[in-house]
């Protein structure tokens, strides 16, 4: 018999007039539809179910959200490993009110089930100054957080839970339990009602802010992934093949050819099974089309990697030893084809490659603990043999000779680029693999001798130098032990003969300042950044976006590379914004090569659409990319005429935590000017030689300074040229080749030096540059890039549908321009509406046209 229950939750957030310099917003969150506060941008608080069957083994809920109507949401979901089925809906009740009426059953009782509820999580480094830290109401009644404050916020439910408490006693998560110690059988209702003080705006969702188009109406398969939207191959004419400059050379902070050509670089990644899979003639295809699309750099990684067969190593086997012929035969050709089109290449030595039994690697048992591979990464530094198979692997390869081009990698001038060991520092992330917890006695007992050495070496603390996971003397201690196997891996591949830059690994994965030492014994600097939804809409005075952490990475006197960047989920509805902030940002702070992740990591002649990291048919960025590619390689973006220096003392560098997290200062003065970060002298630290930063700088020596007003909701570029309002979500770009605008730019009359930009679509990206090298104004041929949103749609075969971009752009340019289409080959008309009047073109785009267009005579 089935037993019901009746249980009512009432949530109060009682919220007086703000005087927080944000804009604040109480919405509901697509991702479960749930709860959550804003703060210009930057989530406050968030919130989310959480079930736990028996032994805490977690229970993943499958949650569908809609948007019915303006203000009116439909939940379900699944708990499958519980039985319990969500049901409900959710919407505005007044001007400062959301309510939830929601059903829970549970169709048989777990006894043993630990049970589950909801998870609330503050962001307390951003907002624990001001509203402190979250109280909790007697009785299992709820919590409040900042009681005393008139930015109060509570919650409370009616009648009390069957718990409320801090997970872990820590303040920063609150869980809120419908069932706890089991879970009865039956059905509960939950009725839940959110109040905003009028100093919060209760806010659409972010599917309601794009928009309730139906996509079924867009126009579908807009690019055809064979060719380019535009053809910008004229920027790699004077480079075929590529390599005719000789190798690269780091020079300072910049990177130049042996014949003394600057060398900059705007590339993307090919990855795994696209490396192996593709056909011949379709490597020439988007070879040619990589080109087109205005890239002279591309990255070839995840050659190793264990889930991709095959791989560099063949079909697997008991060893990786031995590099497979016809493997390296299909690099060749890819290789081969790209410097045929005036494409740089960068390799990685080792991305993710495991370690079998074959590979006689002392220790291997404890690492596989019964498993047959082992990811050796972590490991390398204290293993002997594994160091000598990875160096192994890296003669092989460089010695092998390209059977197309008749040159050793090693001795190809156009391969740009070696990186040694992808994401696999030790100061940051793979310390950890190491520790006594670890089970891994062996190599946990070769890295507390090293920590004892270096400890007692250097008159530190024994027992804080192995303890990996804390600042302080352990930071120290894994820098050094990480330079000294990058400095003997460097040694043995200029041993080889290798000429080209080498990387030692990545600043990634949120990695403090203290992390860049052991990096700087490379030739350059390398970073990997990605981002998410709403990155122009956070603000840097809260919390950073991608290009806050890429900036922490710039070290005085080292070029700065970004192999990887981009935004996850794939699927980010904003996506369309990244290549143009990306390119001008990277152009601004001076940054010299730029790889977006990916361009495809399947053969494109088998790929479906949709598929992660896969940009090649993406409407939302092959629209845009060609606009990035070029002002980033025509330089239409100023470097900066003002450069801050980060210059810590060493305590504050090594014994803190510094990031883009908690250094308002790394934010604010990225937002402004060039970045660079200037790690200290150590002695026990001999081989780190820092450069001094560039004469002129302004040094910043408290990490917290804010360089912006505490109420400022934009900044603009010291060069005048960029704008970020993070406040409206927007970005603009003004200069004589390249004015364009981005981000939420719907309902607003953009008006720049030579361009108006009206879109009522509500969030896309416009560009309007130069294409011959003269100002806009000036110019007879100019390209105008649109994107907005871009959704796959389902069914025998996946295709995209891309909303169009619905306004009118005025521009200021000679007479006598046809509009005309971008694609190559063509000179049909374009289907956009043209007038020219008063000395300006204005274009009309209510009806159908292209993303991309050209004017031009």
């Amino acid at each position: 018999m089935r037993m019901a229950a009746l249980f009512t939750a009432m949530i109060t957030l009682t919220m007086s007039s703000l005087a927080l310099p944000a804009s604040w917003s109480l919405h509901v969150a697509d991702r479960d539809g749930l709860p959550e506060l804003k703060a210009d941008g930057v989530p406050a608080f968030t919130t989310s179910f959480a079930w736990w069957d028996a032994q805490w083994k977690w229970a993943e809920q499958q949650t569908q959200f809609a948007v019915q109507a303006p203000f009116r949401y439909a939940i379900s979901g699944r708990i499958p490993a519980l039985d319990i089925q969500l049901s409900g809906r959710a919407l505005r009740s007044a001007d400062q009110e959301l309510s939830w009426d929601l059903g829970l059953a549970a169709g048989s009782a777990r006894p043993h089930a630990i049970g589950g509820g909801l998870s609330f999580v503050f962001d307390l480094p951003a907002f624990g100054k001001r509203l402190g830290e979250p109280e909790l109401l007697p009785g299992n009644a709820g919590w409040r957080w900042g009681r005393k404050d008139p930015c109060r916020v509570e919650v409370r439910f009616d009648p009390p839970l069957a718990a409320v408490y801090f997970e872990h006693g820590r303040k920063n998560e609150i869980r809120a339990w419908f069932w706890k110690d089991g879970i009865r059988e039956g059905a509960m209702r939950q009725r839940m009602v959110i109040n905003a003080g009028d100093g919060v705006a209760v806010g659409p969702t972010d599917t309601e802010r794009f928009g309730l188009d139906d996509p079924a109406t867009w126009p579908s398969d807009m690019f055809d992934a064979n060719t380019a939207p535009v053809d910008l191959s004229f920027l790699n004419e004077s480079e075929r093949p590529a390599g005719k400059h000789g190798f690269v050379r780091a020079r300072g902070d910049a990177l130049v050819f042996e014949d003394g050509t600057p060398a900059r670089f705007w590339g993307t990644n090919l990855t795994a099974y696209a490396l192996f899979g593709t056909a011949k003639e379709e490597v020439v295809r988007q070879a040619r089309r990589l080109s087109e699309l205005g890239f002279n750099l591309v990255r070839l990684h995840h050659h190793d990697s264990p889930w991709v067969r095959p791989n560099v190593f063949g079909n697997g086997g008991s060893d990786t030893r031995t590099l497979d012929p016809a493997m390296l035969g299909k690099l060749d050709w890819w290789i081969k084809c790209l410097e045929e089109q005036g494409i740089y290449v960068w390799l990685d030595l080792h991305t993710l490659r495991a370690l079998k039994s074959g590979d006689d690697i002392d220790g291997f048992d404890e690492l596989a603990k019964g498993r047959a591979e082992v990811d050796l990464r972590g490991y390398n530094y204290v293993n002997a043999d594994i160091r000598n198979a990875m160096a192994r692997f890296d003669a092989e390869y460089l010695t092998h000779r390209n059977s197309y081009t008749a040159l050793a990698y090693k001795d190809d001038p156009a391969i740009v680029a070696l990186s040694i060991t992808n994401e696999n520092d030790l100061t940051h992330h793979f310390g950890n693999a190491l520790l006594p917890d670890k089970n891994v006695p062996q190599h946990g007992a070769r890295y507390l001798r090293e920590s004892d050495a270096f400890a007692r070496a250097h008159g530190l603390d024994r027992e804080r130098t192995w303890r990996s996971w804390e600042p302080g003397p352990s930071k120290l201690f894994l820098n050094d032990l990480e330079y000294r196997f990058d400095a003997e891996m460097i040694s043995g591949l200029r041993s080889l003969g290798v000429r080209a830059p080498i990387v030692t690994t990545n600043a990634w994965g949120a990695a403090p300042l203290s992390s860049l030492p052991a990096l700087a014994a490379g030739d350059l600097i390398d970073a990997h950044a990605y981002g998410g939804p709403g990155e122009l809409e956070r603000s840097p005075l809260l919390a950073p976006n991608l290009v806050h952490w890429i900036a922490a990475a710039h070290v005085p006197g080292k070029p700065l590379s970004v192999s990887e960047w981009n935004v996850e989920p794939a699927s980010a509805a904003d996506r369309h914004a990244m290549p143009l902030y990306i390119a001008a940002a990277a152009r601004h702070q001076g940054w010299n090569a730029m790889m977006q992740f990916a361009y495809t990591q399947t053969p494109p002649e088998r790929a479906r659409a949709g598929a992660n990291w896969q940009t090649f048919d993406d409407p939302a960025m092959i629209a845009m990319l060609p606009a990035a590619a070029l002002l980033y390689r025509q330089g239409h973006v100023r470097e900066a005429t003002t450069t801050y220096a980060l210059t810590l003392t060493k305590s504050q560098f090594f014994d803190r935590a510094v990031s883009p997290t908690n250094s308002a200062a790394i934010r604010t003065a990225a937002e402004l000017g060039k970045l660079v970060v200037a790690p200290p002298a150590a002695r026990e630290l001999p081989w780190l030689r820092p450069a001094d930063p560039p004469v002129g700088s302004m040094p910043i020596r408290d990490p917290d300074q804010s360089l912006l007003d505490a109420d400022a909701g934009a900044a603009r570029s010291d060069t005048g040229e960029l704008r970020h309002d993070w406040r409206q979500g927007t970005y603009t770009i003004e200069t004589p080749r390249t004015q364009a605008a981005l981000g939420w730019i719907g309902g607003r009359r953009i008006e720049l030096a030579d361009t108006v930009i009206a879109i009522e679509t509500p969030s896309a990206s416009v560009a309007i540059q130069s294409v011959d090298g003269t100002p806009l104004r000036q110019s007879n041929k100019i390209l105008i890039s649109m994107a907005a949103r871009s959704v796959v749609q389902p069914g025998r075969r996946a295709s995209y549908r891309s909303e169009p971009v619905r306004g009118t752009l005025e521009l200021r340019a000679p007479g006598g321009l046809a509009l005309v289409s971008t694609q190559p080959g063509s000179a049909r008309p374009a289907r956009a509406a043209l007038r020219y009047q008063d000395g300006a073109y204005v274009i009309d785009l209510h009806r159908p046209h292209d993303s991309l267009l050209l004017l031009q005579r």
